[in-house]
């Protein structure tokens, strides 16, 4: 698996990030913190690792299929705490999905 994504700084792609590219994220602290909260950590690092591939590989797949106002939320959503790639694509899949909801007359 390469690593490269996960070492560029968050705040040197958050201008693109409402763009056609996907802003690149330190998932290490968020990764170090959960396999720290394990008692048996040993592959724990690994697997959050993985995971967070994982959802930076469909993100790649899905970016530009997101609504650009949602994306750009989104991402400033996340200067506000450690990042991570499942968040991001959490939070483009719920902003997606309350779109499709029908407008409810007040």
């Amino acid at each position: 698996m390469s690593n490269s994504f996960l070492a560029i700084p968050l705040a040197l792609h958050l201008i693109a990030a409402s763009g056609s590219r996907i802003p690149t994220l330190d998932v290490r602290p968020s990764c170090r913190a959960a396999a720290a909260s394990q008692i048996t950590n040993t592959d724990m690092m690994q697997a959050c690792a993985e995971a967070e591939q994982d959802a930076h590989d469909r993100l790649v797949e899905t970016w530009t299929k997101f609504n650009i106002a949602d994306r750009s939320s989104c991402v400033r959503t996340m200067m506000d705490f450690e990042p991570t790639y499942t968040e991001l694509l959490t939070c483009l899949e719920m902003a997606s999905d309350v779109r499709k909801l029908p407008e409810e007359p007040y």
